[in-house]
This record gives structure tokens, sequence and C-alpha cells, in this order.
């Protein structure tokens, strides 16, 4: 899609958005009680920043550590010979940093959380010449970058989103790795090379898989296998079709950042509903096939008008194309007004009143964050990320500190709609070698605190999707 045909569908999508909040539609208590009042979960995944850099002078949330009014962290610059501290950043396109398993085992390096400027230096030396590569990083000559950081100045709309209901200041990457890993996360608790096709059990843990879906002739896997890129293994619209709860995913059409098949140069390839690929991975999953529910892969086109009619599915996710996304050096103004045009969408609808909308980032994209993360198996976590959650229930103005992760998302969704089954292979009828449920994991919060169901259904915040900034 070229940039004419992007601001196009901006334009179109936004256009009828914008409501004062006084003629709001007014809320209605659903039926049901606690977490059954909400009939309509909208996953919205956006794109590489890590939540000190949106959040990370947030007031009440966990950021960037101060003392004396200055940051008291920073990262050295080996070319410079200085220690970065976090600074604030007013430019609307950033650079990233490397953002694959290697280069965030250097940025974490150990726990101490140094290693950002450092992990984007070393990402110059591999002759990167698609700058979107998840092994390299965006502008040579600007690695510091990674340590600046936004606030209500640049994203305000986000910040009122987090003023008004909740953030997550504990939510974590599913993987320390990249968007393909994160992404299968997010629909099926898992990611995995796999040998033979249609067999579930050819296929192994690998939290960092590398190669992009769709493309012929990838290269070799772990061991010198040639792995299989369909996906065998459950995921979560499995047993949402079997239990008889509709869904759909929702994809902007447009382009994707990174190459195929790890090639570090390439023309950015086209990201369509029925292809596979980095952010679109369910049109891969056999199970999605074998449902005859590729057609629930829609354009982000069918959510507005979803919304407009009251037609949002009980599980929706939704995700950009590159200009849309916020990944660098995508403009931020640009996401953010993406975003709010969807929540204002949702917020519009007939749905409002039952709906819970959970706004993330898939991964850091190599963008400082001083936590460092948990271990909850050989994959994840992986680097902090903003986490949001919208909703008439959601609680005002809080901060929750659980530790989250998106296997969270898959935990909230089950326990709504599916009666807490989970996607595990002793009990769903669809065995996979996975090596554990990710949505039981001990250190894993609730999603349910972040409600008050209690409390009368709030009216919708509608925003301008181009605010002043």
């Amino acid at each position: 899609m070229t940039g004419g045909g992007i601001r196009s569908l901006l334009s179109t999508l936004l256009g009828a958005q914008l409501l004062v909040a006084g003629c709001a539609p007014a809320t209605q208590q659903p039926e049901g009680g606690g977490i059954h009042k909400i009939k309509h979960v909208v996953v919205i995944m956006q794109e590489n920043r890590s939540f000190d850099h949106y959040f990370g002078t947030f007031p009440g949330a966990e950021g960037i550590p101060v003392r004396d009014g200055v940051p008291a962290v920073c990262n050295p610059d080996t070319r410079t010979g200085r220690c970065v501290k976090p600074y604030h950043d007013s430019n609307d396109a950033n650079t990233g940093g490397p953002h694959n398993r290697p280069a965030m085992r250097d940025q974490i390096d150990s726990g101490k959380m140094d290693g950002f400027i450092a992990a984007a230096e070393a990402a110059n030396n591999q002759a990167c010449e698609m700058v979107n590569n998840p092994a390299c990083r965006t502008f040579v000559g600007r690695e510091s970058e990674v340590m600046a950081y936004h606030d209500n100045r640049e994203i305000p709309n986000y910040w009122a989103y987090a003023k008004s209901f909740v953030l997550q200041d504990h939510m974590f990457q599913p993987a320390a790795s990249w968007s393909l890993t994160d992404h299968l996360y997010m629909v099926s608790g898992w990611s995995a090379s796999c040998t033979t096709p249609g067999d579930p059990f050819s296929c192994r843990d690998d939290g960092d898989l590398d190669y992009h879906a769709g493309e012929s002739g990838p290269p070799p896997g772990r061991g010198g296998q040639q792995p299989v890129y369909d996906f065998p293994w459950t995921d979560l619209t499995y047993l949402l079709h079997r239990n008889h709860v509709s869904w759909k995913y929702y994809v902007a059409e447009g382009t994707e950042p990174d190459c195929r098949n790890g090639a570090v140069a390439c023309t950015q390839p086209t990201q369509q509903v029925g292809t596979p690929s980095i952010w679109n991975p369910l049109p891969q999953f056999d199970s999605v096939r074998l449902d005859r529910e590729l057609g629930n892969v829609q354009t982000v086109r069918h959510l507005y008008e979803d919304a407009r009619k009251g037609a949002l599915p009980a599980v929706s996710w939704v995700v950009p194309n590159q200009e849309l996304s916020e990944h660098p050096p995508a403009l931020i103004s640009t996401g953010q007004a993406y975003v709010t045009g969807v929540i204002n969408a949702v917020m519009q609808g007939p749905d409002w009143n039952s709906t819970a909308v959970f706004l993330a980032w898939d991964d850091a994209g190599g963008l400082y964050d001083h936590m460092a993360p948990p271990t909850v198996d050989n994959a994840g976590y992986g680097l902090r990320v903003p986490g949001l959650v919208i909703s008439p229930y959601a609680r005002k103005g809080y901060v929750d500190h659980q530790v989250l992760s998106f296997d969270a998302y898959l935990k909230f969704i089950e326990d709504d709609f599916l009666g807490g089954q989970r996607i595990d292979p002793r009990t769903d009828g669809r065995p996979d070698p996975r090596p554990g449920v990710r949505e039981n994991a001990s250190i894993l919060g609730d999603l349910v605190r972040d409600f008050d169901f209690e409390q009368p259904g709030r009216r919708p915040l509608i925003l301008d999707p181009r605010p002043k900034t």
C-alpha cells in the first residue's frame, strides 16, 4: 500500500470517529455478573516500545529510577566513553535497537540492564541494509537514542487512557524475542519449530523463531534440520471454535517491517489478510484451516463496521501495518491516531458496555527499560512493554503492579468464555509437546483484578485522534 493509500485508510477509519464525550452513548448493564459482564475482548497489539520509553515518568508507575529529580541509571556508550542517562525526546520518529534473542540477552546483561547502547552499536557491524531486521537497528550513528523516552507531551492519548483506566507496569513480552514469536504466544501460548507438516509432535520449543511465515525455501533450523513453517500445534481459536465462541483477527493491510527468511536487504514484504506473516500468523495454523475459519481473518475496516453495528465477536485481535504500528521509524503520532480511532469506534458502538480492550506493544524494540524480566521458562519472559486495560468496568486511574504477559490475555478469555479451560495438551483434545501451560504459571497475575464489576459502567472517553502535541 502506498503512502497515499495509508493516509486514505487513516482518513476513512478516523473520519467518523469524533463525537464529543457528552454525546457518547450511555452504558447499560450487560447480563451476567463478574467477569461475565465482559462479552467482548479486543486485543490491540502495537509494536516495539518499552515501558520506560512510553510510561517511565508516569505518576505512580514503577518507571525510570530517579534520585534528586535526575535519572539514577545509565548505559555506557562504548563509542564515546560516556554513560547515557534516559532523556526526554520530542521527536515523532525514533530509532530502534536490535530485538532478537541474542540482543536481548546482551541488553539485560544478567539483570544489570546496561547493554542497550552496546547492543545497538554491535548491530551496526552486521551490515544490515534492511533497517527493520530484528537483528539490526534503524539509524547508524544514533545508538544512544535507545535511551530516549516520551511522556504526555508526545503521547497524550495513551496517557489519558492510563489516567482514566488501568496502566500495567509489569507487563512483559511473553518471550525474550521479536514480533513473530510474541504474536505466536499471543494466539497460542507457545512458539515452536516443526519438521513435519501436520504433526505437532515434530515441533520443538523455539523461543526465537528465526524466519518469516509464508515464504518458500526457509533457512535451515537448529541442528541443521529444515523446519516446516506451518503451525500444527493448538491455538486458542481451536477451543473457541469447539465451544461456539466467535472470534476475528483484524489486519491492517499494507507492508510489514522485516525481511523474510532472515535476509538483510529486501523490499518491504506485503501484509495481506490471507497471507501468513509475522503479525498475521493465524492463516498458518492447521486448526484455523481445518475449522474452515480462515474467513475470520479480515481487514481492519471490518472492525469499524462490526463495532458500529454492535456485531463485535467475543474475541478480537487487531494488528497494524508498518506505517500504523509505531515500529521505528514509523511515526508515533500516526500509530496513536490509528489506535485512538479503533478505541473510539468500540466506545461509540453498542457493544462498549460489555467490552474490555487490552492494548499492548509486542516487544521493546531494543529501547531501554530498567527492569530485569523474571524467568518463567526457557523462552521468557522478555522485556517490559506498556499494557493498558480500557473498559466500562476498568478501575479508574489504577496502576497494576502484577507480573503479566500476553498469556494473561489467554487466561482471561478462557476464564470468561471457556469455563477456565486452558490450551493444555492433557485436556484440550488436541495434544502437542509444549513444555507447559503458560496460563497456569504461578508467577502470572490475573487481569480480573484490573476490573471493578460492582461499579456502574462508565461512559466512553472519546479522544481526538490527532491531539495537539
